[in-house]
């Protein structure tokens, strides 16, 4: 009898040859692109610096296309965005030290937003591992422990033949649910010496998948086709899993009401009759959720932001379906199931029963009413106006990813992404500067569309640099900067906390000369002719920028009632 775990995958002929005859020249640099190549990866971002250059030299023998940043944290902006849209591993190339530290907020927001990336540094020279001071260049006593407590797994090379299996464990590691990021660190000498290591020609990984248990489902179905005012609750794990259309045929056959997170925008239909779109941020919808005697929570944590900042309280059962076991019933008890979203619905809709309930549309307009009366009276028109326009701006099919700016949060309530995975920002772990190096590395993968970045005055200056990246790869992205001379939103925090603000003030520069320093073309707009100048600059090939001068406010939250 032939068990599976004795069968082993013979090498082709041409495989043979390679692993013989390698060419001259390589080193342990080229052990990482091979084994990235073969891998699957076709995209690299990064910057190099001096213990990594035996990782970009060996770039130039292979066919993995390099795109360079500017800064070490955009350049992780970038890659995650990658990740999120292709569903890849995206790999990211750093060197030791301050570069490697640089990337940490780029990498905590992948965490937070569960982005694969696979960042790969250099480190000291193999001699100055384990915490002596030996006075290298970038020594840290230890670079890894840095990065525990942000990534999903660190993985520390020491020497040649570990390069292949480590990239490839830190790759599964990326991809399997919930994705992350990973981290890698090689070595300077092991990346510079000369390799008797066989050129790598596979790596074929299979991330495990993460079933229900199905004496959960059966019982969360039953309590769903028991309900009799079921909702749910829409995250971001429901995007990556790409499970709308299972959660769409779940929500009709219970005639639930659905609410996405910030985080899960997109993963349900804007204006179906049972979509409360996502007004997370509105009393109104905190009372209907917890009104429900059975709420169904898909792909989130409810975590700050999806539960009106810790104010929801449900009344009825909670069902939450989350693959990060460390949100599982952190926040309320629950009916705890660990599984991939799009799992967990199957399993769902093959077992539960089809509920009637002709009220739901009604209760669902209802809120919305409420919601939208409560916003009428804080007379916001400016930004209701600003943030329609760049609605309709958006040509269809267009990707946006916005920074932490008063638009931003305007979006996360009010703006209808229209696709699943169509619309991020850095809410994960809201650090500013996200923006913008993230529309590029999403211009990077989807070059057939354009993408949208939105970004404040103070949050732009964290990546203007990468005009010059947007330039030089002449990337399709378009760069709406709302100017309102300082941060925005935190000038409203301090107002409103303690009567005026403090530091929050900024002495700018003219962004439309800025960009065209760059060669990238810019104007100047205003709220009127906004919709118009953010179309032209999006139907136009290659990167631009458009700035808008105003000054936005917030709608007045609910939590603090």
């Amino acid at each position: 009898m032939t068990h599976d775990h004795d069968l082993v995958l013979r090498p082709t002929a041409a495989q043979t040859e390679a692993a013989l005859n390698p060419p001259p020249g390589r080193n342990g640099g080229d052990l990482v692109v091979e084994t990235l190549a073969g891998l699957g990866a076709t995209t690299v971002f990064g910057l190099p610096g001096q213990h990594a250059l035996g990782m970009f030299d060996a770039l130039r023998r292979s066919d993995l296309r390099y795109i360079g940043l500017r800064v070490e944290n955009n350049a992780g902006f970038a890659a995650d965005a990658y990740g999120r849209i292709t569903g890849e591993a995206a790999p990211l190339l750093l060197s030791t030290g301050p570069g490697a530290l640089t990337s940490l907020a780029a990498l905590q927001e992948a965490r937070a937003a569960s982005a694969p990336v696979l960042a790969i540094s250099s480190q000291v020279p193999t001699a100055g591992l384990g915490g002596g001071r030996h006075g290298y260049l970038h020594e840290l006593p230890d670079q890894a422990a840095s990065f525990r407590g942000v990534v999903k797994s660190v993985h520390t090379v020491r020497t040649q033949s570990q390069i292949p299996s480590a990239i490839a464990e830190a790759w599964t590691s990326a991809l399997t649910v919930p994705h992350g990021p990973v981290w890698v660190e090689i070595p300077q000498d092991v990346l510079l010496a000369e390799t008797a290591v066989p050129v790598v020609t596979g790596g074929d990984t299979f991330p495990e998948e993460l079933p229900p248990r199905p004496e959960l489902t059966a019982v969360a179905a039953d309590l769903l086709s028991r309900a009799e005012r079921p909702a749910i609750i829409a995250g971001g794990g429901v995007v990556r899993a790409d499970a709308s259309k299972k959660l769409r045929q779940l929500a009709e056959r219970l005639q639930a009401p659905v609410v996405t997170t910030f985080g899960g925008k997109g993963a349900f239909p804007w204006t179906h009759p049972l979509s409360l779109q996502s007004w997370l941020e509105d009393r109104h919808t905190t009372d209907f959720l917890e009104d429900a005697d059975v709420l169904l929570v898909v792909g989130s944590g409810l975590g700050e932001l999806s539960s009106n900042y810790h104010t929801l309280r449900p009344r009825g059962r909670v069902i939450q379906i989350e693959a990060d076991l460390g949100k599982l019933e952190s926040n309320h008890p629950a009916l705890g199931i660990h599984a991939d979203a799009r799992l967990a619905l199957q399993a769902l809709l093959e077992t539960v029963g089809e509920r009637t309930d002709p009220a739901a549309p009604e209760r669902v307009r209802a809120v919305l009413d409420k919601v939208r009366e409560r916003i009428a009276s804080q007379e916001l028109t400016l930004e209701q106006d600003v943030l329609a326009a760049v609605r309709r701006a958006l040509p269809p099919g267009a990707l946006s990813f916005w920074d932490m700016t008063i638009l931003a949060y305007w979006a996360w309530s009010a703006f209808d992404a229209e696709a699943p995975n169509a619309m991020h920002s850095a809410q994960g772990a809201g650090g500013l500067g996200y923006g913008f190096p993230a529309a590029l590395g999403a211009a990077v993968a989807d070059p057939t569309h354009p993408v949208l970045a939105v970004s404040g005055d103070g949050g732009a200056l964290y990546s203007i640099a990468e005009l010059a990246t947007a330039r030089q790869y002449d990337l399709n992205v378009t760069w709406l900067i709302v100017d309102d001379g300082g941060y925005g939103i935190l000038r409203e925090y301090m107002t409103d906390a303690f009567g005026q603000p403090t530091a929050t003030e900024l002495t700018r520069p003219d962004y439309v000369a800025l960009a065209e320093s760059f060669g990238v073309p810019g104007v100047r707009t205003s709220p009127e002719t906004l919709e118009a100048d953010l179309a032209k600059a999006l139907a136009a090939p290659g990167p631009s920028v458009v700035v808008l001068p105003a000054v936005l406010r917030m709608f007045a939250p609910t939590h603090l009632d």
